[in-house]
């Protein structure tokens, strides 16, 4: 038996049309929200990443601050070490550096240098005498108080010797003879003295071992003239 169809064509087609419109538009959702949460997310990130460097350039500004405050410190700290160099020159008599200079400037041909020390010690003062006029009384206060001054005595003070112990070696004691006499004729030295003297014997090389003492000056006081003779190079022969 014929089956006979009494819907319109027009029909079919327009439900057709509907369900394919309607398909679409669902797509069109999907990939909008889909588009709509990539885009949500990208921002997050992005907003994480300003977030971050944001962090970044705050550190940043902490750490230049930091190495700013650092270089003010060390410029700080080198003016207070040339500060210090500068009143311990000025503190002491004769400056490390000219007594130096005056040893090494000093040397004949061939000598050298292996150690030097300088130690220095307080001397007390010579007590005076006492004087005619100064009665029993007052000389057994004295002697229980000896840091009193007695009558007619001014004040003492206490002095600082220096004494320099060199080491060296030399081709002979004729190098080590004139050394001596060097030191004992200069500005800064006195008391200069032979303490030993050894003869060794290196790959068939013969030199002789030295010690040495000398004593700064006391009460010295030098000139610009006479600090520039000293550190200026000698050029004298053996």
């Amino acid at each position: 038996m014929a089956r006979i169809d009494f819907v319109p064509n027009d029909y079919v087609q327009q439900k057709e049309c509907g369900r394919a419109n309607f398909l679409y538009l669902v797509l069109f959702g999907i990939l909008m929200g889909a588009i709509g949460v990539t885009f949500s997310i990208i921002k997050m990130r992005q907003r994480a990443v300003e977030s971050h460097l944001a962090a970044l350039e705050q550190k940043m500004v902490a750490a230049d601050t930091q190495i700013a405050q650092l270089d003010k410190l060390k410029r700080r700290t080198t003016t207070m070490m040339h500060s210090m160099v500068t009143t311990a020159e000025l503190l002491e008599p004769v400056p490390r550096s000219v007594v130096l200079a005056c040893l090494t400037n000093n040397l004949p041909g061939g000598v050298s240098l292996l150690e030097l020390d300088l130690k220095e010690k307080d001397i007390a003062p010579a007590v005076p005498k006492a004087t005619p006029k100064t009665s029993q009384y007052q000389k057994a206060q004295a002697a229980q108080k000896p840091d009193a001054l007695q009558p007619g005595e001014t004040p003492r003070q206490a002095r600082t010797r220096t004494t320099v112990e060199i080491k060296g070696i030399a081709p002979s004691d004729i190098e080590v003879a004139t050394y001596i006499a060097r030191l004992g004729t200069s500005i800064l030295m006195s008391e200069v003295a032979l303490v030993e003297s050894q003869e060794h014997i290196i790959d068939d090389v013969r030199f002789r071992e030295f010690k040495l003492t000398a004593t700064l000056k006391e009460d010295i006081t030098l000139t610009k003239e006479d600090i520039e003779r000293i550190r200026r190079p000698t050029s004298r022969d053996t």
